[in-house]
């Protein structure tokens, strides 16, 4: 991708990014150069940090929050407090109505920052398709994203998560989803904010096709958040093996865009192990592609509960880090 030839990196420190990363961003700015960390520790060198730190999604708990057992202002502390985790990944869902509420995104900050836990980015739905063929829906969509960017900025996040929903032909829908996803990342970059893409249904769970938005999009403050387990490219099928695109293939196409990746899991056998995706061998396609960022853990599954679910997930991460450290 092309990078632009100024940048500004007044938020780069050496905790964020690694000392040496950060030395490279100042001789880089001496230079006129760019070196762009991309707002998170994603391609960054981390001196003496583990292969990648491990976030909580808040889609793990769906069912406890949609059921009134967890407000969403005390998200970031039970994941502190209940899994020991200090990342989180929020959804737009359960604060649907508060994206431009000063005072309660205020203190959403402020309960995470006494908690400890670094607010990450937030996934946003229900806002239109970004790649809609009526020019007027597409811009309207676009439009319906900028009080999240807003939001997410607020919040102290790098990032928000769109859908790239589109329809067509296979290149129509490039072209369509690419001029959505570009428009509404000219916004974000005003603020700082990086706008990534999941694997969400549709074409863009095709890896192939989601890599050739990226590069369509071209720009830095544009990239993707592949997801483990959302391959399914119609979910009327699902029950099809021809209806899924293969997983191995889709995160190695996806992550030399990667900003986020999110760990998704169902089920695990009695050695703890994921039963639909190979965490050992994903984990090293995305180590392998440089990313040394969050992996957030999203739990999905119905026969473990929520908090046993998490941990379930949270301990496979961990054994899969550390034998890829030793």
């Amino acid at each position: 991708m092309s990078q632009p030839t100024e940048r500004r990196y007044e938020n780069v420190t050496e905790t964020r990014v690694g000392r040496r990363a950060a030395l490279k961003v100042a001789a880089a700015a001496i230079a006129g150069v760019a070196f762009d960390p991309l707002a998170d520790v994603a391609w960054c060198e981390m001196d003496d940090k583990p292969l990648f730190n491990i976030s909580l999604a808040q889609w793990s708990l769906h069912r406890t929050i949609f059921a009134g057992k967890l407000d969403n202002l005390d998200f970031a502390a039970t994941a502190k407090n209940n899994y020991g985790i200090d990342a989180v990944e929020y959804v737009n869902q359960f604060f649907k109505d508060k994206a431009k509420d000063a005072a309660y995104l205020k203190d959403m900050k402020k309960r995470a920052a006494d908690a400890g836990v670094r607010s990450l980015l937030i996934m946003i739905d229900g806002e239109g398709a970004i790649g809609d063929p009526d020019e007027a829906k597409r811009k309207q969509a676009v439009e319906n994203h900028y009080k999240w960017v807003e939001a997410a900025k607020a919040l102290g996040c790098h990032s928000i998560r769109v859908n790239a929903a589109s329809s067509g032909s296979y290149d129509e829908q490039i072209k369509l989803a690419a001029d959505g996803l570009r428009r509404l990342t000219e916004f974000g970059a005003k603020h700082d904010l990086n706008v990534i893409v999941e694997n969400h249904g549709g074409l863009s769970s095709n890896g192939a096709w989601l890599a050739a938005v990226m590069k369509k999009v071209n720009h830095p403050r544009c990239g993707t958040l592949p997801d483990f387990g959302n391959f399914c490219l119609d979910w009327s099928r699902r029950d099809q093996p021809d209806a899924w695109y293969n997983r191995y293939q889709g995160v190695k196409e996806m992550m030399p865009f990667a900003r986020a990746v999110s760990a998704k899991s169902h089920a695990f056998d009695a050695d703890g192990n994921e039963t639909k995706t190979d965490y050992r061998r994903v984990i090293k396609i995305v180590l392998d592609a440089g990313y040394r960022g969050y992996i957030g853990i999203e739990y999905e599954g119905g026969t473990l509960s929520e908090p046993e679910g998490i941990r379930a997930t949270k301990r496979l991460l961990e054994r899969v880090r550390s034998e890829l450290s030793s």
